[in-house]
């Protein structure tokens, strides 16, 4: 694998831009979205699912 990333192909660059678009759209973000950004975007999203999730799992404990 390091080697395949340090030697970075055409079809490997194009692959991850078709991701990174693919990304994008699924999220209703702008193409032209950083990386910096979309992983900015991605932790909030990420820290609101694990909250509700927890939220969830502490109301179905047992009250004493």
């Amino acid at each position: 694998m390091t080697g395949l990333y340090n030697d970075k192909p055409t079809w490997l660059v194009e692959a991850h831009r078709a991701l990174d678009a693919a990304v994008a759209a699924a999220y209703v973000w702008p193409s032209d979205i950083s990386d910096d950004e979309a992983l900015e975007r991605l932790f909030a999203l990420n820290q609101e699912r694990a909250g509700a999730v927890s939220a969830v799992v502490m109301q179905d404990e047992p009250v004493d």
